[in-house]
């Protein structure tokens, strides 16, 4: 399997990609941002959609500036507006899907634009693998020095305030890696699942961690071997990367949830024993 070349690029993407969903993922979790990443991912249409209008060659530069602009804009409108967040994102995920499917499809060539739907792992290139390298050292960097106002910023943002952190430029940079993130990987994770693969990871941790470093430590591992043991599945078995990862990361999910599940109920059982 690895004497094939895009095997290898496959696998080189995926040590790259996962862990940058596993550790975006916990924040986006625990700040209950989900139907924000997913709003993101569906903006990539969009941003195709302006990049052909305006005549731009690379589709992709197009997708990326338009999914920041795109987010900034979202933290913009929902701390001025008193709509709850959820609806104000749906009306512009809606919004933008439909302008993006509407452009798309005109003359019945949305057919072109189909396989970024589901993703094709497989036909990275390495110059891509150097765009997501670069992104993923610059996540890290951003989280090695600002991780701590994040964290505080997503417990109670007037507290964080309080302590002169800057609320705003912590949410708005943290929406820009999210936005690159999303829309340098749709490609090849796909539009329909690119947000499972920032929730579940994440999701799955929680049931199990007792602290912060767990969290990300297993959110990060989950992520991985979701991703490995999905390419490798689909492999041999001639099935889409993209859904085999989300299906293991959901076994992984569901597994923990089980697990946590009876641990409280034990709890529970031990607690009632000693009354």
């Amino acid at each position: 399997m690895f004497e094939y070349g895009f095997m290898q690029n496959a696998v080189l993407a995926i040590l790259i990609i996962t862990p940058l969903f596993g550790m975006l993922g916990t924040v986006i979790v625990n700040r209950k941002m989900a139907f924000f990443s997913d709003a993101l991912g569906h903006s990539a249409l969009t941003g195709i959609a302006i990049g052909i209008v305006l005549g731009i060659g690379d589709a992709n530069a197009a997708m990326i500036v338009f999914a920041v602009l795109f987010a900034l804009f979202l933290n913009y409108i929902s701390n001025k507006s008193n709509a709850s967040t959820d609806t104000i994102i749906s009306v512009f995920s809606s919004c933008s899907v439909a302008v993006g499917l509407a452009i798309l499809s005109w003359g019945g060539s949305f057919s072109k634009y189909s396989s970024i739907l589901v993703g094709d792992i497989l036909s990275i290139t390495r110059k891509e693998i150097f765009y997501l390298f670069l992104l993923f050292a610059a996540t890290m960097l951003f989280y090695a020095v600002c991780f701590n106002w994040l964290n505080a910023v997503g417990i109670h943002r007037t507290l964080a305030a309080s302590r002169h952190i800057p609320v705003g430029l912590m949410e708005n940079l943290f929406s820009v890696f999210v936005a690159l993130v999303v829309t340098l990987s749709i490609k090849w994770v796909g539009i329909l699942i690119i947000n499972a693969l920032l929730i579940l990871p994440a999701a799955a941790s929680r049931n199990l961690s007792e602290n912060m470093r767990e969290y990300h430590f297993f959110s990060v591992l989950f992520s991985l071997f979701s991703g490995m043991t999905g390419l490798f599945t689909s492999y041999y078995t001639n099935v889409a990367t993209g859904p085999m990862i989300v299906i293991f990361a959901s076994i992984l999910y569901f597994s923990t949830y089980l697990y946590h599940w009876k641990g409280q109920k034990s709890a529970k059982w031990e607690k009632n024993l000693y009354k």
